[in-house]
């Protein structure tokens, strides 16, 4: 991924979250900013493809679907007044 220019974000979290959050970035070798940063882009890319799926089989369903199915005789023959 490219170089972006990053922003920082405030969060309070109670002082027991933030000791085990230390201690869980120390396991994975990050911060618990790191920590926080990979979630949060986790989730937006999860509803970023979400409503990209979503968008997609929207617009297959408004196409429409061939069933295979043919015509052999018209509405007119079958409705004769």
């Amino acid at each position: 991924m490219p170089y972006a220019r990053k922003q920082n974000v405030t969060v309070s979290l109670n002082p027991e979250m933030v000791k085990k959050a230390k201690i869980l970035a120390a396991k994975r070798s990050t911060s618990i900013s790191g920590l926080l940063a990979e979630q949060v882009e986790g989730l937006v890319e999860e509803d970023e493809a979400y409503e990209k799926a979503q968008a997609s089989a929207t617009a297959r369903i408004d196409q429409g679907f061939h069933l295979g199915g043919t015509r052999k005789v018209s509405r007119d023959d079958l409705h004769e007044r």
